[in-house]
């Protein structure tokens, strides 16, 4: 996967400046075994990439719609017992736009490794709403993570098959998508484990 220069322009993304991750580059290679994610998934992505890029927007507002229908899950972007801040929800998107293009495009390094570790933090009473300065839930359960691991994957496949007519490419390239998907997952459940269980 290729490198590609850190976009700047989004408020919060500190991609290529963040805190070292206490994830090895071996554990990282471990990981991506475990989950099956070779080169040819590296190439499969790329391409999901090209054909997701200018849809970007368009999977943001089916996962916003969905993330809005789950009070369990739009509560984390909500003062707590009270309504969705809207400024937040507003400050996130843009990032989570370029984790779409990160996940396909980014050569998964230290830098990446680097970053997906401030996006576990961010997520945890660590780092949970110092970026966009909120007060919202002090942290996102990992339990929410890991079952929208679903929804992130299954409804990025209308958008694949938009621009891709051949069903077994985008078969192909979901099976990447779902790989690296769990990968991150698994990546951003570290802070959540006790010492010596992750």
């Amino acid at each position: 996967m290729s490198s590609e220069s850190t976009n700047t322009e989004i408020p919060g993304y500190n991609y290529g400046s963040a805190e070292h991750s206490p994830v090895t580059l071996t554990e990282l290679e471990e990981l991506k075994a475990s989950v099956m994610l070779d080169e040819r998934d590296a190439a499969l992505l790329q391409r999901a990439g090209e054909l997701l890029d200018d849809q970007v927007d368009d999977i943001l507002d089916v996962w916003y719609g969905f993330v809005a229908s789950q009070p369990q899950l739009v509560a984390h972007f909500s003062q707590p017992g009270g309504p969705p801040i809207d400024e937040y929800l507003a400050a996130v998107r843009p990032r989570f736009g370029q984790w779409i293009r990160d996940t396909c495009s980014r050569s998964y390094d230290q830098e990446w490794l680097d970053y997906q570790n401030e996006i576990a933090l961010r997520h945890t009473p660590a780092h949970k709403n110092e970026t966009d300065h909120v007060g919202s839930t002090s942290v996102v359960p990992l339990r929410h993570l890991i079952a929208l691991t679903g929804p992130v994957t299954i409804t990025v496949r209308p958008f694949l098959a938009r621009k891709e007519n051949d069903g077994e490419q985008v078969d192909a390239m979901m099976q990447a998508w779902l790989k690296a998907v769990l990968l991150q997952i698994a990546l951003w459940s570290r802070p959540y484990t006790r010492e010596g269980q992750w």
